[in-house]
C-alpha cells in the first residue's frame, strides 16, 4: 500500500448525497479480486453512455459529457469532495480499490457509510470529515479545474488555496496505517519475528500437532 503523507491536488466536486457503492463500481465487476484494473470502470454508469462489461476496453466508450470526471482540465485529480453519506449501500471494498485505482487519494464530505470508511484506510484512502459549513464553503469554491487544496495527514490539515486551514481528525492507528503504507497483512508482518516463535514454540511443545498438518 502506497504511504500517504501530503498531497496538493486538483478538486473534483460531486455534489450528490447518498452515494452507494453500487454507483461507485457496478456490481458486473465484482467478479475480480485483484485490487487493480477497476479504475477504468468508476462510477461506470454515470461516465458513460454505454453500459460497461469487465474486461472492455474503455478507451473508445462514449463519455456522459455532463458527468463530473469528464469535465476538461480534471484529469489526475487525486481529491474527490463528495456529499453527505458517500458509499452507502453494500459493504464492497471494490469501491476503494476503484477509487484508488483511478487516482483518488483524498475524499472530503460530511459523512461516510461506516463499512465504506473503514475500507478507505484499509486501502490507502484517506476518508476526511469536515463541518457542513466547512464543505459548503468547498463546493461554492471548487467550481474549476484550477481549484487545489493541500492535504497534511501529519498536521491533519486540508489547506486552501487562500492559506485558511481546515482541521480534521482522525484515529491515531488509522494514521500510522497510512502514513507508513501498511495494510492489513503488513501490520501483521511486524510481527513476523514473533509469529516465527511462537510456531518454533509450538512446534517442540506438541510436534503431533505439525505431523497432523504435514500429512493433510
Amino acid at each position: 500500500m502506497e504511504a500517504f503523507q501530503r498531497i496538493y491536488s486538483k478538486v473534483v466536486a460531486m455534489d450528490r448525497a447518498n452515494v452507494d457503492t453500487d454507483a461507485i463500481i457496478p456490481k458486473q465487476f465484482l467478479k475480480s479480486i485483484r485490487r487493480s484494473g477497476f479504475g477504468p470502470f468508476l462510477f461506470d454508469e454515470w461516465r458513460y453512455l454505454d453500459q460497461g462489461e469487465p474486461g472492455m476496453d474503455c478507451t473508445g466508450r462514449p463519455l456522459n459529457p455532463d458527468f463530473e470526471l469528464n469535465q476538461p482540465g480534471y484529469a489526475g485529480a487525486e481529491i474527490l469532495l463528495v456529499g453527505q453519506n458517500f458509499g452507502c449501500g453494500s459493504s464492497r471494498e471494490h469501491a476503494p480499490w476503484a477509487l484508488q485505482d483511478y487516482g483518488i487519494r483524498v475524499l472530503i464530505g460530511r459523512s461516510y457509510a461506516d463499512i465504506f470508511y473503514n475500507n478507505c484506510f484499509k486501502n490507502g484512502l484517506l476518508p476526511i470529515v469536515l463541518t457542513k459549513e466547512e464543505v459548503d464553503r468547498l463546493f461554492h469554491e471548487a467550481t474549476s479545474s484550477d481549484y487545489r487544496l493541500k492535504i497534511d495527514l501529519e498536521s491533519q490539515t486540508v489547506i486552501m488555496p487562500n492559506g485558511d486551514c481546515l482541521n480534521f481528525s482522525v484515529a491515531g492507528s488509522r494514521k500510522y496505517r497510512l502514513l507508513n503504507g501498511l495494510d492489513d497483512i503488513d501490520l501483521s508482518l511486524q510481527y513476523s519475528d514473533q509469529i516465527r516463535e511462537y510456531e518454533l514454540k509450538r512446534r517442540n511443545e506438541a510436534p503431533w500437532l505439525f505431523r497432523e498438518l504435514q500429512s493433510l
